[in-house]
């Protein structure tokens, strides 16, 4: 290598420190999700009394039997007699009301019982370890992308098996660290199965949507068939990433470098006890899904819309989570019974008191996300900035499908710093979600988009919660592997899967003009 190549590589790799450090000093600026909304909160009440004295109005953009006599949305000021009223009666229902919290929790607890079984454990590693060798990467990336179900198991478990399969398979163990890592984090919203997150997200975009159309409601399973489609093509480019630019860059696994022995144990596949006990809970399942179908296929279901006889609105969409609790926590225990993992219901009940107990954090984020999200609504401050936000997209002529770009884009930016999924979308959906319905979208579609650009760039975020623990596993197969190694290996999946993703919602929404979920619209009309 000449001393010009050289030099410029010195400088490649200070450029992208520097790019680093920036990143992280930003996010170390920001104060914890729950102290940030906390000053959103204040900051909200003064801006709200601020901008109501100087008679801050818009026309109101609502249909006219939603309208306000004067055809106006003025700025509510909370900073008044009416104000303090309204807040101290409203603290507790803001809090209990907030949709995303009983929404999680009762799906959570469904997902808890098939966690703690040991059923979720299974059929990961039974789905990794069996394997063809040729496929063996994209089934890594497939099995991160399903174990988003249940949050934490994919990083705790999924992320070092696979990188001791790659590690047994004489290639490099990064590559498969990095590949499993991908598929849990940078394609975290995708998955064939309603999980958690559906909730979580759609129970903010509901409030978000109603500053326009007060009786929107936006469902669990509104993007459900984009992220089916969106899974496999995170597996295909996930696969592509890994083996034709991660692992080459990697190259030569030096085993002098690695403190890693591989441990047998967590290599071995299911016993054939666990075996047979998964098939039981696969069998449970399908009855499941039989008697699901025998409510809904049959045009006088009992789970259909009574009034319409369609799907729109009725009981199977709006239980949806409801239906999330039962198709794991049956299964679930079915499992462990045979596994021998779960005896009896006091079994179950400590499996889902287990994860309720690791809710602690959540609960305490989601009262004053609840707080911010209220008093954004009450205050008209959301109405207004989306009035005033669309109108100057549409002065800019950015009102097509390239708005979305942007707006993933932007996404993607803010999760480098704030990386919780639910406390960005509770910051940015009041303003983002009635903003582009003013412009003709539809909430759903909106929604879907913001759960790419929060998902891609996970991986290169230092203030992803589980970024340490990647490091540490990292650590254990080279042990001088620095932040800026991470995440420069990482970073070809964040570009790749930020164009492949954003691709796909375009062709998929505006070329094909599939709807993303279930009876989903595209557009909204008022």
């Amino acid at each position: 290598m000449t001393e010009k190549s050289i030099t410029t590589t010195d400088n490649n790799k200070g450029w992208f420190s520097r790019f680093l450090a920036t990143v992280e000093w930003l996010g170390n600026l920001l104060p914890h999700p729950v102290t940030l909304f906390a000053i959103l909160t204040v900051f909200i009440v003064l801006l709200s009394g601020f901008l109501s004295w100087l008679g801050v109005s818009v026309a109101d953009p609502r249909p006219e039997d939603a309208q306000t006599a004067s055809g106006t949305i003025e700025v509510v000021s909370l900073m008044s007699v009416e104000g303090l009223h309204w807040i101290m009666t409203h603290i507790v229902t803001n809090f209990t009301g907030f949709a995303p919290l009983g929404t999680v929790l009762v799906a959570l607890l469904g997902v808890s019982v098939a966690e703690h079984s040991g059923l979720l454990s299974t059929a990961m590693r039974a789905l990794v370890l069996n394997a063809p060798r040729r496929l063996v990467t994209f089934i890594v990336v497939l099995s991160g992308i399903l174990s988003n179900t249940a949050s934490e198991l994919g990083y705790v478990v999924l992320i070092p098996l696979a990188a001791m399969i790659f590690h047994s398979l004489g290639r490099h163990p990064l590559a498969g660290l990095a590949a499993a890592f991908a598929g849990v984090s940078a394609g975290y919203s995708a998955n064939l199965f309603l999980g958690t997150i559906d909730p979580l997200l759609a129970g903010i975009t509901t409030p978000a949507a109603q500053m326009i159309d007060p009786n929107y409601v936006v469902g669990a399973e509104s993007n459900h068939f984009f992220m089916i489609a969106s899974t496999f093509v995170i597996a295909a480019l996930g696969f592509f990433v890994t083996d034709r630019i991660v692992e080459p860059r990697l190259g030569h696994f030096d085993e002098s470098k690695s403190t890693m022995v591989l441990d047998e144990k967590a290599m071995a596949s299911p016993s054939a006890q666990e075996m047979k006990a998964m098939k039981m809970a696969g069998l449970a399942f399908l009855g499941l899904c039989i008697v699901v179908a025998l409510a809904v296929v049959p045009e006088d279901g009992v789970l259909r819309n009574p009034e319409t006889g369609g799907l729109k609105g009725s009981p199977f969409l709006k239980g949806i989570v409801v239906l999330i609790f039962v198709m794991f926590a049956i299964p679930g225990f079915v499992y462990g019974k045979v596994a021998g993992t779960m005896k009896n219901d006091r079994d179950v009940i400590e499996g889902m008191a287990r994860s309720m107990s690791s809710m602690g954090l959540y609960i305490a984020l989601v009262f004053f996300a609840a707080q911010f999200v209220a008093f954004f609504k009450y205050t008209n401050l959301g109405t207004v900035l989306a009035v005033e936000g669309a109108a100057l997209l549409i002065q800019l002529d950015l009102k097509g499908p390239e708005v979305f770009l942007l707006f993933i884009l932007m996404c993607g930016l803010v999760n480098l710093s704030l990386g919780s999924a639910s406390a960005q979308w509770a910051v940015t959906a009041p303003v983002f979600v009635p903003m582009l319905m003013l412009l003709g979208y539809a909430p759903e579609v909106i929604q879907a988009a913001y759960r790419i650009g929060d998902s891609v760039t996970n991986v290169i975020s230092p203030m992803m919660s589980y970024f340490g623990l990647i490091m540490a596993m990292a650590a254990k197969y080279k042990k001088d592997v620095g932040m800026g190694t991470l995440i420069a290996m990482m970073l070809p999946y964040s570009m790749v899967f930020i164009v492949g993703w954003t691709l796909l919602f375009y062709l998929w929404v505006f070329v094909l003009g599939l709807p993303v979920g279930w009876e989903t619209p595209t557009y909204y009309q008022p």
